[in-house]
């Protein structure tokens, strides 16, 4: 088995966004990174593109064809901070690929740990939109895949990007099939995900908004992961746990207000794969935002070292924000209650 899997391709390159935070460079500097580390001892693996049919398990056959008929026009502006190019279809269709590709691997036993370094992102795509720089919603694509087809009944999401994943929100809300976990800055864009969006129906306090307010740091998204998310995990137990890995609460990140480091998100990433252990789940990384190209860089790194690795990191101390979600989510989660 491979311990740990690389998803990228060259379509992520060809996305062309012009003078864009979210452009080429990102890859290229994450690239550069993990060569210099020799890859973190990851197998490296071309993402392929993802079948229609699998995309259009989460976007509709109109929307599907909208994006492919603008690339095919040579691109333009899908809303006002969100741009298709000529080879942007190819792209998202790799990128979702990607994402499939490594759920796929994990669930068979091939990797322990899979990280898909692919763009355009997509937490903010919802099912027949596209926005704040997604096309395709690839962690999304990936979960409904592994529902769908791979045999899991379970998945956990946890979107650590800064900006609410509304499109993951939204597109979950109504299931329990797929526990959907954000820390987020609000105010921010795109200005949902309160405390009290939990889903509904089935789906009711299985969508876990956590937002922190503008200068949150380590303490505050460490502790929310340590004693908020992993211990609803441990009652949901997931088949497969997914990370939508943005990396622009960072410190030096230019789009928000945060001052994560590259130890924030070590330290999230470790939580993560000692949990990923605990539940016998498998854990998957697909690449958000991140803008500040050298915190982008270092962060990825760090996140995968932690995750390979699997050490415990220090324990956070629970705060005022681990306090307000804990009292707001125990009736949903008893565990919560717990001192």
């Amino acid at each position: 088995m491979t311990r740990g899997l690389y998803l990228h391709h060259p379509s992520s390159l060809e996305h062309d966004t012009g003078d864009h935070p979210e452009s080429p460079q990102r890859i290229r500097a994450i690239e550069q990174e993990l060569r210099a580390r020799d890859w973190l001892g990851l197998a490296l693996e071309e993402a392929p593109a993802a079948e229609r049919a699998v995309v259009e398990a989460v976007h509709p056959p109109a929307y599907v064809d909208r994006i492919a008929e603008i690339s095919a026009r040579g691109g333009g502006m899908l809303d006002m901070d969100t741009i298709a190019s000529a080879r942007s279809y190819d792209a998202a269709l790799h990128a979702a690929g990607g994402a499939v590709s490594a759920v796929s691997a994990l669930l068979a036993g091939a990797a322990e740990v899979a990280f898909c370094a692919l763009r355009p992102p997509g937490h903010h795509a919802e099912s027949e939109r596209a926005m704040g720089f997604c096309l395709f919603n690839n962690v999304a694509v990936a979960a409904r895949y592994a529902l769908d087809r791979l045999g899991a009944s379970r998945v956990l999401v946890l979107d650590w990007d800064v900006h609410h994943g509304n499109g993951t929100n939204d597109i979950f809300h109504g299931t329990d099939a797929v526990l959907y976990a954000s820390i987020h800055q609000s105010p921010l864009y795109p200005g949902t995900g309160a405390l009290t969006d939990n889903g509904a129906g089935e789906g009711e306090g299985h969508t876990v908004n956590l937002p922190v307010p503008p200068g949150a740091g380590h303490d505050d998204f460490v502790g929310l992961v340590q004693h908020v998310v992993v211990p609803i995990a441990h009652e949901y137990v997931p088949d497969l746990v997914l990370v939508s890995a943005g990396f622009d609460a960072h410190r030096d990140d230019p789009l928000a207000n945060c001052t994560l480091t590259e130890d924030s998100y070590g330290a999230m990433a470790s939580a993560m794969r000692r949990l990923s252990r605990e539940l016998e789940a498998p854990l998957g990384f697909v690449l958000e935002g991140g803008y500040d190209l050298r915190a982008l860089a270092g962060s990825v790194a760090a996140t995968i070292e932690a995750a390979m690795d699997g050490a415990s990191p220090p324990t956070a101390e629970p705060g005022a924000l681990v306090a307000r979600a804990r009292a707001h989510y125990r009736g949903w989660w008893p565990s919560l209650a717990q001192v």
